[in-house]
C-alpha cells in the first residue's frame, strides 16, 4: 500500500507566490477494479514557512482485503534558495503491522536523525553527513517546489533529489502537452489541462519499496486544472498504467481553498 503515498502526494499541486493560504484536496483511488481508498491532503503556505498533510485509508472490499492507512506530516521553511525540510513524520498500520518513521534536520537543513518503530520497538540511526544528501528534501516537499514552479513559469520540466533517510533518488518531471478532460462519473472537473509525468532515477541503489519499481518505463501521469474562482491550479486526474493489481487512476472529487 506504498501507492497511497504517491497518490496522496500528486494532489497536492496547488500553490501561489507571497500569500498565506491552505488547499484541501479529497480524492478516491481506483486500483484495477477496487474502488481502493480515499485520501486527504492538505497543503499550507505562509511567507515563511509551509506544512504539508496526508491521510490515506483503505476502502469498502478493498479495505477487507488490505486493510491500511497511513499519515504523513511535512513541515519547513520557505527561504531564498526555495523550500527547505525541518520536519518529516509518517505512521501507518496494516493487518499485521504497526510503523512510523521520523527525520530530523539540522539548522542547515540536512537530515541527522532517522527514527523508525515497527510494532512498538523503535530504532535510532544516526544519518551520515554526506554532502550528497546536500539540497536533498523529502518526496512531499518536491511537490510543493514543483507547485510553486508550475504557478510561476506554467511547466513542469524540473528534476529533485530526495533522501528518504536510507537513500537517494531523483524525481524527474516532464510536460506532456494538452489534453481535453471530460467531467464523469469519478471526475466532477472538466477543461483543457496540462499533462505532465513524474518517473523515479533510482540512482543505481535497490530496494523493496514502490519508489524503486516506478523506473523510466512506467512513468506517472497526472493532469493540472486550474481551481475556477481562484484561478490556482491542482492536479485533476493521476494515471499509473500498472500496477501488481492493474492500472491506478486517482480522481480529485473536491478542492478547497482558505486565504
Amino acid at each position: 500500500m506504498k501507492k497511497a503515498l504517491l497518490t496522496a502526494i500528486f494532489v497536492g499541486l496547488v500553490i501561489s507566490k507571497a500569500q498565506a493560504f491552505s488547499v484541501e484536496h479529497q480524492f478516491k483511488v481506483g486500483i484495477g477494479t477496487f474502488d481502493a481508498s480515499r485520501t486527504t491532503f492538505t497543503y499550507a503556505l505562509t511567507d515563511k514557512d509551509y506544512s504539508v498533510q496526508s491521510q490515506v485509508k483503505t476502502n469498502g472490499f478493498f479495505d477487507i482485503l488490505y486493510p491500511f492507512q497511513a499519515r504523513y506530516s511535512t513541515t519547513g521553511i520557505i527561504t531564498k534558495n526555495g523550500l527547505e525540510t525541518r520536519s518529516y513524520h509518517y505512521d501507518s498500520q496494516s493487518r499485521f503491522n504497526k510503523r512510523s518513521k521520523d527525520l530530523i534536520y539540522n539548522e542547515q537543513g540536512l537530515p541527522i536523525h532517522r527514527i523508525s518503530s515497527k510494532n512498538g520497538k523503535e530504532k535510532k540511526v544516526n544519518i551520515e553527513q554526506s554532502t550528497d544528501n546536500k539540497d536533498t528534501t523529502d518526496l512531499q516537499t518536491v511537490f510543493a517546489e514543483l507547485a510553486k514552479q508550475y504557478n510561476d513559469v506554467k511547466f513542469c520540466d524540473s528534476r529533485m533529489q530526495v533522501f528518504d533517510g536510507k537513500r537517494r533518488f531523483d524525481v524527474i518531471f516532464k510536460d506532456e502537452g494538452q489534453e481535453e478532460l471530460s467531467a464523469d462519473k469519478n471526475l466532477p472537473f472538466s477543461g483543457k489541462a496540462s499533462k505532465c509525468s513524474m518517473y523515479i532515477d533510482k540512482l543505481e541503489s535497490e530496494g523493496d519499496d514502490l519508489l524503486w519499481e516506478l523506473t523510466s518505463d512506467k512513468p506517472v501521469y497526472f493532469w493540472i486544472l486550474k481551481e475556477e474562482k481562484s484561478q490556482k491550479p491542482f492536479i485533476a486526474k493521476i494515471h499509473i498504467d500498472d500496477t501488481p493489481l492493474g492500472a491506478l487512476n486517482v480522481y480529485t472529487t473536491k478542492v478547497t481553498i482558505k486565504d
